[in-house]
């Protein structure tokens, strides 16, 4: 039996060696991927948000002047950090042979994807504030603007799917889905980037909700905590793996409300316009516009304490 200094001087550097080799089998490039990218990634996220929502992340903005330069800064900050790890991913993944230094391709792809993404910035506050109304107008609880910019952590999810939605939308690899993960961990919110909400969207209570990829969402919708918009059974192919890039996920149309804890799968679920799906329903087919979708009152047994 050998005691702890032994284990440091011999057994220590062996393990640390089996660890080594393992990541390297997973990871194409040690130190792209992982939990460098994900504080990186986290970094951007603080920055984006603050340029998207100055008042709420900086005190003592008093001046049109001077948000204006704030906002400016916090952008241009999270445009560069952005810009540096999309290269990075790129390079990551680029098939030349010796990821050869001299070629510019992956940096103009970069910056290209970069541009863009902070171009579609107006336009994803423009929808922010259409969410911040239909928190406003659908929670009874909301007292202010300024509350559920505040604490509302549906807010902060929806963002930050919006800003990943983005990125998805231009086929940036890796980037977006550690974007929504963040926000899971944060939030208890899961929606993934490829989802495409459209706005006045409200999440009321928000926790546990699961929106998949290939979701697709209308304007003036409502859920509540514990919906999950998701996936039947997926196919698989002829050697047994799952069958990608197929449509998974339902279609919410305009001005549906889906109750706490409701269930609706599969690719070709529709839930047509204005309907109400109640609490704990399991939807796997397509009902029409302006249908109320519940399940039979349960037959309670209420007894009076002896």
């Amino acid at each position: 039996m050998i005691n702890m200094k032994q284990w440091l001087e011999t057994r220590s550097k062996e393990i640390s060696s089996q660890v080594v080799e393992i990541n390297q089998k997973e990871l194409t490039d040690e130190g792209i991927s992982g939990f460098g990218m994900k504080l990186k990634v986290n970094e951007i996220i603080k920055n984006l948000e603050a340029g998207l929502f100055p008042t709420i992340y900086e005190k003592d903005l008093d001046n049109n002047e001077f948000i204006n330069i704030y906002v400016r800064k916090r952008l241009n900050t999270a445009a560069m950090e952005l810009n540096s790890i999309i290269r990075e991913v790129y390079i990551n993944m680029c098939d030349l042979d010796n990821k050869n230094k001299n070629c510019t391709k992956c940096k103009e792809k970069a910056d290209e994807a970069t541009i863009k993404f902070m171009e579609s910035i107006p336009r994803v506050r423009e929808y922010l504030s259409t969410d911040i109304v239909a928190a406003y107008n659908g929670d009874p609880a909301a007292m202010s603007i300024e509350e559920i910019l505040l604490s509302y952590p549906y807010l902060e999810a929806i963002t930050i799917q919006r800003l990943a939605h983005e990125l998805f939308n231009l086929k940036v690899p890796l980037i977006p889905r550690i974007m929504t993960e963040y926000a899971h961990t944060k939030t208890g919110i899961d929606i993934h980037p490829g989802a495409k909400i459209g706005k006045y969207f409200f999440i009321d209570h928000a926790t546990g909700v699961v929106i998949g990829e290939t979701c697709v969402i209308g304007n003036n919708v409502k859920l509540y905590q514990g919906v999950t918009l998701g996936a039947k059974s997926f196919e698989l192919d002829e050697n047994g793996n799952p069958v990608k890039g197929v449509k998974r996920h339902p279609n919410i149309e305009d001005n549906v409300i889906i109750y706490a804890g409701a269930t609706i799968l599969g690719g070709s679920t529709t839930v047509g316009e204005g309907s109400i799906i109640g609490g704990n329903v399991w939807l796997t087919t397509s009902v029409p516009k302006n249908s109320r979708v519940y399940n039979n009152t349960p037959d309670n047994l209420i007894e009076v304490a002896k």
